[in-house]
């Protein structure tokens, strides 16, 4: 197949016009990830505060059979 110099220019833009989408997606996906670990590390911190204020909450679990 002879592909004429145009049709290779579009076909090169085509492919880095789905790089920049490819690399756009993967930055929304990243920035949504450490959103949902600072998330996390603030209900890790939350829980912490809660034990230091009191120690025995969640220690023992009462069950009726």
């Amino acid at each position: 197949m002879d592909m004429g110099l145009v049709q290779m220019a579009v076909n090169f833009k085509n492919s880095m016009t789905m790089a920049d989408v490819s690399t756009a997606v993967l930055a929304k996906a990243l920035d949504t990830n450490r959103d949902l670990g600072q998330g996390m590390v603030e209900m890790l911190d939350s829980a912490a505060l809660e034990r230091s204020v009191n120690p025995a909450a969640g220690g023992n679990i009462d069950i009726s059979v």
